[in-house]
Order: structure tokens, then C-alpha cells, then sequence
């Protein structure tokens, strides 16, 4: 990877109630209808205080569950439908056959795993309650973020269900180490106290709308210092849709590596990827994806991001001064990074 994760001190440690430390495919290196009625009132704005977080908490809370598995793993999720649908982390039903969640009013309900995406760290689970009972939650949808918004986190840290942390969106568009050793982008940073078994709950806005699915810690000690980090929310919703929808989710693969530095350089192409069969080499400089400018490695892997397997793009590269458009077959990113 571009940018390893450690797994002793300083590491970043899944949010889950057992495991420990743990990108796009440019890389090496989340009135009489209960869930109608609270769906709707996500949608108006509550007051940047502590009984506005009061009031956006009676709002969700229904929606937000334990999540037990088979596996021994314990966590948190949330509905996003009137399905039953319920989206958590991948690590935390990662190896498990069965789930049980637990509601706000204490009842307990065998779920079924629809599916797990560990590039992007998402599951979904299935479970069979009548849709009066669920409480969908909302998502706030792309572009509503900034540094310095408050935000709220709902999950059961150490099988503590129901408990309600707040904070502030510390950063945006950082990288986080998937379980299957590829980055996920533009995950959002908060100290917001995360700690085990928060993975999988909901972040939340003043609004009561999904901005991300807790993830990951940074800690030397295991606890929650004030550095957590949620997958993107409208990450979370489109593979939670991939996954319902077939029960598996697709990403595009080049087969190459950036560096740190920022650029759309290639540091290393894989061998027999899509990249290296269309003759693409270390030092190659990408200008261009189907005809849209790229300057960042970012913006490179956002690219690829937007695209399926077996989708044809054309890459505009700079080679030794020189300039030359490739054309490549993307291919389907691989079960771990290597």
C-alpha cells in the first residue's frame, strides 16, 4: 500500500468489539409509520447544541442496533429501509454464518448476511420485522460535509447499546486501510469518541442524516483518543445497494501504485493487470482519463473509482516528455492487495 497502517502502537484499530489493526484499484498501498415519520423529521435541522443532539438521538435511536455474530464479534448498525435492511461493518460479521440484532426497545432478531464488500469495509444484513417497527435511517449525501460541523455517533461501544457521543468533523478526505488491504477514500475523520463495538453505527449530522459508518480508531492504548474515522456515507449507501441488489459488489482495478506525493505518477505497475497489458510503465504520468484532466493521484483513483470491470477507458499519459493515449480494459480488483 501507498500508506501503511501499523498494527502496534499508534495503529488503527478496527472498531469492533473483538479484532484488532487492520482504495480504489490505483492502489498499492463505510404519525402512524414510525419509519416514515422519523425518515421525514431527519430532514429538518435541530439546533448545533446539546439538546439539539438530544432531539436528532430520540430521532434515530430506533434505528440503530447491536449487531452480535456468530463469530463472536459484537458491533453496531442501522436501518437504511423498510426491507429490514441493515447496514454494518465487514469486519464485523467477517467470518460469521449468522447474526443477531438487537433493537433500541431490547427485542432480538435473527439476521441474515445479504453480503460484504471488505474493500470498502460494508455489510448488510437482512432482517424479518414488520416495516412498522424499523426506523430508517437517512443519508446526507455527498458534497453536505465540511470541517468543523458537529456530528453525532450512535452505537454500542463495549456492548453499551444505545450510547450517543458527540464532536466535530475533524477532516475529510483521508485514507483508511480496508480489511482487504486496499484504501478506502475520502473517509471522514472525527473526534467524535468511537471505541469497540461502535463499528458499524451511524455519524450522524445535526439533521439526523448518515455521513458515515464508524470504522476505525487511532489509538497507542486501544481507547479512543479523539481520532476516529467513518466511511463515507454515500459510500455506504451505493455499495449497500450493490450488495442488496446481487449480494456482491464490483470495483475497477488498473493494477498500479502512486506514491505519496500526490501525483498521478505510476510508482509500479503489477504484473499481468489490466495496466501492465496495455503497456503501461513506471514513471508514466496520467494527464487524462476519457478526456477529463487529472493532476492528483486522487483524482486518479476517484476515476477508476467510477468505473466498472470490463469498462474500456482511455488513459492520456506523459512518457519521457513525450505525450500518448493508451487505451486499457479495466479488470476486476483482486480479493486482497498485494
Amino acid at each position: 500500500m501507498s500508506k501503511q497502517v501499523t498494527t502496534i502502537a499508534a495503529a488503527l484499530l478496527l472498531a469492533a468489539g473483538v479484532g484488532g489493526a487492520v482504495g480504489a484499484g490505483v492502489a498499492l498501498q463505510t404519525d402512524d409509520d414510525p419509519a416514515a415519520s422519523t425518515t421525514e423529521a431527519a430532514t429538518q435541522p435541530v439546533a448545533q447544541t446539546s439538546s439539539g443532539a438530544a432531539a436528532v438521538y430520540q430521532r434515530v435511536k430506533d434505528g440503530v442496533v447491536e449487531v452480535e455474530t456468530s463469530a463472536g464479534a459484537t458491533g453496531s448498525g442501522f436501518v437504511i429501509d423498510e426491507e429490514g435492511h441493515i447496514i454494518t461493518n465487514q469486519h464485523v460479521v467477517a467470518g460469521a454464518e449468522s447474526a443477531v440484532v438487537r433493537f433500541s426497545d431490547g427485542s432480538e432478531v435473527d439476521a441474515d448476511i445479504v453480503g460484504t464488500d471488505p474493500s470498502t469495509d460494508i455489510a448488510v444484513l437482512d432482517v424479518d420485522r414488520p416495516s412498522s417497527r424499523l426506523t430508517p435511517l437517512s443519508f446526507a449525501g455527498d458534497g453536505s460535509l465540511q470541517v468543523g460541523n458537529p456530528v453525532i455517533a450512535v452505537g454500542s461501544p463495549f456492548g453499551l447499546e444505545g450510547t450517543l457521543t458527540t464532536g466535530v468533523i475533524s477532516a475529510l478526505g483521508r485514507e483508511i486501510q480496508s480489511p482487504d488491504g486496499f484504501e478506502i477514500e475520502n473517509a471522514v475523520q472525527t473526534d467524535a469518541a468511537l471505541n469497540r463495538g461502535n463499528s458499524g453505527g451511524p455519524v450522524l449530522d445535526t439533521q439526523g442524516r448518515v455521513v458515515g459508518v464508524a470504522a476505525q480508531i487511532r489509538s497507542e492504548t486501544g481507547g479512543s483518543v479523539g481520532i476516529g474515522y467513518a466511511i463515507p456515507g454515500d459510500t455506504a449507501e451505493r455499495i449497500a445497494r450493490e450488495l442488496i441488489e446481487d449480494g456482491s459488489a464490483e470495483h475497477a482495478y488498473l493494477g498500479v501504485g502512486i506514491p505519496d506525493d500526490g501525483s498521478a505518477t505510476f510508482s509500479e505497475v503489477r504484473r499481468d493487470t489490466p495496466a501492465d497489458r496495455a503497456g503501461l510503465q513506471v514513471g508514466d504520468e496520467v494527464t487524462e482519463v476519457d478526456g477529463k484532466s487529472i493532476t492528483t493521484g486522487d483524482e486518479l483513483r476517484d476515476a477508476i473509482d467510477a468505473k466498472k470491470p470490463g469498462d474500456k477507458i482511455t488513459l492520456t499519459i506523459e512518457r519521457n516528455g513525450d505525450e500518448r493515449t493508451v487505451q486499457v480494459t479495466l479488470g476486476q480488483r483482486p480479493a486482497a492487495a498485494q
